[in-house]
């Protein structure tokens, strides 16, 4: 289930909320109550591991012809 991330704009809490994709745009009060809150946009990381992030490619590694060493 996914998580969404929201900020709670009277006491400036951040917090996180499980709830199904089709519920995601519902309100989620704070943890203390208050109502008015907003939904944080949260980047997302998608594979790579802790040594190799922000890494540059290995030499001859990478896509298209000219990225993998086949052109002349």
């Amino acid at each position: 289930m996914p998580r969404y991330e929201y900020r709670c704009r009277p006491c400036a809490t951040t917090f996180e909320v499980s709830r199904p994709m089709a519920e995601s745009s519902a309100p989620a009060p704070c943890p203390a109550g208050h109502e008015d809150t907003v939904k944080l946009l949260s980047a997302v990381a998608v594979g790579g591991t802790a040594a190799t992030s922000g890494a540059a490619p290995a030499a001859g590694a990478g896509g298209g012809c000219c990225g993998g060493g086949c052109c002349g």
